[in-house]
């Protein structure tokens, strides 16, 4: 099946998600405005792509999601969680975040980094200037080493990327991430595609039509007007 590629008009309308590849890709071209980002996200859909491709948006199925009232929290994550290294906060930092979460992951030196490129950190700085992206950020002695980004419409979090420079950084964000936003009532963080990290962490695979079901709901109700950590947030859920 041939793959759609889209005007660079945000209004065009991508194809039905059954026209996906067997990987999940979708469709090709377009923008990243954030009328287009928005309306793909409330769809199911994401942009993934390197630096000389055209955009490529993806709809896999099945869907890796993981349920903020599932979460797994190891006994050894436990511990760090008990032994407050990290100060966790919530949007002060999302530019650094995108940042951290772009370096390479390997230390050969023909490696490419990660498809957050510069298109994309503009991009999702504008969706976070727009009240729509969010990252939460892990610090120690002032310095940033750990944290995650992603996007929020209604109750769902699509979860883009996570970075870790210190042991178990990144796991604390997004737990403390998975309590809060529990307590706002939001169900799920999309986590996109299966990670076995994620997975030990509780995420599962779902049926692509599950979820999108799932959004069609979750995407219109009321979610937060204020994206602040509760102080008593590890305390209360962890210990």
């Amino acid at each position: 099946m041939a793959i759609t590629w889209l005007a660079d008009q945000a209004d065009t309308a991508f194809p039905p998600l059954e026209h996906a590849t067997e990987h999940g890709l979708l469709a090709a071209g377009g923008d990243l405005s954030p009328t287009r980002l928005i309306t793909a996200y409330q769809s199911g859909i994401f942009p993934w792509f390197n630096r000389q491709d055209p955009v490529l948006w993806w709809c896999p199925d099945p869907r890796m999601v993981l349920y903020t009232d599932q979460i797994n929290i190891s006994k050894s994550l436990r511990k760090t969680i008990r032994q407050r290294r990290f100060e966790l906060s919530l949007n002060q930092a999302f530019t650094e975040v995108m940042q951290a979460c772009a370096e390479p992951r390997s230390e050969a030196k023909n490696d490419p980094g990660t498809w957050i490129h510069d298109s994309m950190i503009a991009a999702y700085r504008e969706l976070h200037q727009r009240g729509y992206a969010h990252s939460i950020e892990c610090w120690q002695s002032g310095k940033l080493v750990g944290g995650l980004y992603g996007v929020a419409i209604g109750r769902v979090f699509f979860g883009e990327s996570m970075f870790s420079f210190e042991r178990d950084a990144s796991k604390v964000a997004l737990s403390a991430l998975c309590a809060q936003l529990f307590r706002w009532g939001f169900p799920m963080i999309d986590c996109q595609i299966y990670s076995p990290h994620l997975h030990r962490m509780g995420a599962e695979n779902i049926p692509r039509q599950v979820f999108v079901n799932q959004l069609a709901i979750l995407t219109k109700l009321q979610g937060p007007t204020q994206w602040l950590l509760d102080a008593d947030i590890s305390d209360s859920v962890y210990l």
